[in-house]
């Protein structure tokens, strides 16, 4: 097995290090630690979140999605994954499709001026 500095140590060590590289806007870098991660504890919504917005600021919007789409689906009332996923259809000029979404995490969030 080959290993690397992006997927040595343990699942705590890789979120810290995971951590560094996206407060360091290296978001690529830590969406390659975080997608392992997410592989070996799909459950947890920490890593799956920032894995998405790893891949939203790295403009890898597809990958964003797909995340966003698997918390919102387990979780309809996260409201940062709403937000998060009507933003990335709108980076990708979906806006009817992104509507839907910002108008819940809005009302999640309290703001029902949008509605």
């Amino acid at each position: 097995m080959d290993r690397t500095y992006y997927d040595h140590g343990t699942p705590a060590e890789r979120w810290e290090r995971a951590r560094m590289f996206f407060d360091a806007e290296e978001y690529a870098a830590a969406a390659r630690v975080l997608s392992a991660l997410v592989e070996e504890v799909p459950e947890q919504t920490g890593p799956r979140l920032l894995l998405a917005r790893a891949y939203y600021h790295s403009a890898q919007l597809r990958r964003a999605e797909d995340e966003l789409r698997v918390l919102v689906e387990r979780d309809p009332v996260e409201h940062y994954a709403r937000l998060l996923l009507g933003r990335t259809l709108q980076r990708q000029a979906r806006h009817d499709e992104a509507e839907s979404h910002l108008r819940i995490a809005s009302a999640l969030a309290g703001d029902f001026e949008r509605l």
